[in-house]
């Protein structure tokens, strides 16, 4: 076969192909536009199943083609996201971006880039960032996360199994949730609730109990405060409520365990997402009531009862992260800008059928909350959310508070046995500690 000579070649080529030829004759390589950019995005395995395989079915495809990345998507259980994320951080290198919950974004804070620029223009164009969202990934001066989206929280419960126990609405206030709970534990249909270390169900009952008596973790000046009078009835009372209307198997649940409970139609009620009545359309056939009926025409939704200072809710705000040791910055400022564009968005949202709220105003008057009226009270979960490390700002030592659950642990700890002052001081002490 004739031997083609380089300077041949590179006529034959011309102009600035001729110079690109060159450059991979010279080096060896191909040209960096020339290679292939690669994303590595790390978030939690979602609870509904239809979402994540939109995202490798549909969506992460068409981005691929639309930008020319690569895009690696892995997901974990959600309670694996925060070991992972320090690990990569301490050897410098991981997934470029890593999905944050609530005040882990002030943790990685000095790791992460500043995304301040995508969520502006995300915030411009689909009616302006709720304040949960902007207080919970930036600190003022950047952002340090991506808002994602907020998963609301409210019990999900059995509407025929209520009214048999005398209540025709759900109850309103923590009393009368305890009387009509006492009633449906002694026909062996108790509440179901964990306390143990969970991503999202044990914090997201804690907290907004905890300020529902008028307890709170700090001041507005950040001095803390729990060791309280509101606080010391808060935690005397759930363990009354513990004892007489929950199931106390429930201790050691994690996230999954009360979806169990209440799809075997074990416990009568949980604060849990949407993800229940979501698995109940998904199944109809599988999910059905002792007369036969479809489980789903039975669940109801409804925000935690009131205490005496007032309702509260803390729902779980996603984010995502682009991290500083990624090289691949470009490329997944690239991806996360597509992927919060609205028209492919609305593609995920709509597939989460109401599990996951926007954090932009844009979406609270989306069909989806109207075509299901079961999905209506998640509606507003991302204006309406408070922070952990509450009447302060959310910052690093709120995150900190949450991570080794201070708060949870302190209900724990009493319904386990401890009495009610000491559980108190404990947690108090703690958040000294933390708080300095």
């Amino acid at each position: 076969m004739p031997r083609t000579r380089r300077r041949r070649l590179l006529r034959l080529a011309g102009g600035s192909a001729a110079a690109s030829m060159a450059a991979i004759l010279t080096t060896g390589r191909m040209p960096a536009l020339a290679r292939q950019r690669t994303v590595h995005w790390l978030k939690w395995v979602d609870f509904v199943p239809a979402s994540d395989a939109l995202l490798r079915g549909e969506m992460l495809p068409e981005a691929e083609r639309a930008l020319g990345i690569r895009i690696v998507l892995e997901t974990v259980n959600g309670n694996d996201l925060q070991p992972r994320v320090t690990a990569a951080i301490k050897s410098g290198a991981g997934p470029d971006l890593v999905m944050a919950f609530n005040e882990q974004t002030y943790l990685y804070a000095r790791a992460a880039v500043d995304l301040t620029g995508i969520a502006q223009s995300v915030a411009q164009a689909q009616g302006g960032l709720y304040p949960y969202a902007r207080a919970t990934c930036s600190d003022g001066d950047a952002f340090m996360a991506l808002p994602w989206a907020v998963i609301g929280s409210m019990i999900a419960y059995r509407r025929s199994w209520f009214e048999e126990a005398g209540a025709t609405a759900f109850p309103t206030s923590w009393p009368e949730y305890l009387d009509i709970a006492k009633k449906l534990k002694a026909r062996g249909r108790p509440i179901g609730q964990t306390l143990a270390h969970t991503l999202g169900d044990t914090p997201g009952f804690a907290y907004p109990f905890l300020w529902s008596w008028g307890g709170m973790e700090v001041d507005p000046a950040g001095r803390v405060i729990l060791d309280s009078p509101a606080t010391l009835e808060s935690v005397k009372f759930m363990q009354a409520f513990w004892k007489d209307a929950c199931d106390e198997r429930g201790f050691g649940w994690d996230d999954t365990g009360n979806n169990r409970a209440f799809l075997s139609q074990a416990i009568s009620a949980t604060l849990n997402g949407a993800s229940i009545y979501i698995e109940t359309l998904r199944r109809p056939e599988r999910y059905r009531t002792a007369d036969g009926t479809p489980l789903n025409r039975d669940i109801l939704h409804a925000p935690l009862p009131a205490g005496p200072a007032g309702q509260f809710g803390m729902h779980l705000l996603q984010s995502n992260m682009l991290m500083k040791y990624s090289k691949n910055q470009e490329a997944a400022k690239e991806f996360l800008t597509w992927i919060h564009a609205e028209t492919n968005f609305e593609k995920w949202f709509v597939s989460q059928k109401g599990f996951s709220t926007p954090c932009t105003e844009r979406w609270e008057g989306h069909a989806a909350w109207t075509d299901d009226p079961v999905m209506a009270p998640f509606r507003f979960a991302a204006k309406l959310g408070q922070a952990p490390g509450r009447a302060g700002p959310p910052n690093t030592r709120a995150a900190e508070a949450l991570s080794q659950y201070v708060i949870s642990d302190m209900y724990a700890k009493a319904v386990q046995g401890m009495p009610a002052d000491e559980a108190v001081r404990w947690a108090d002490g703690r958040l000294r500690k933390i708080y300095g």
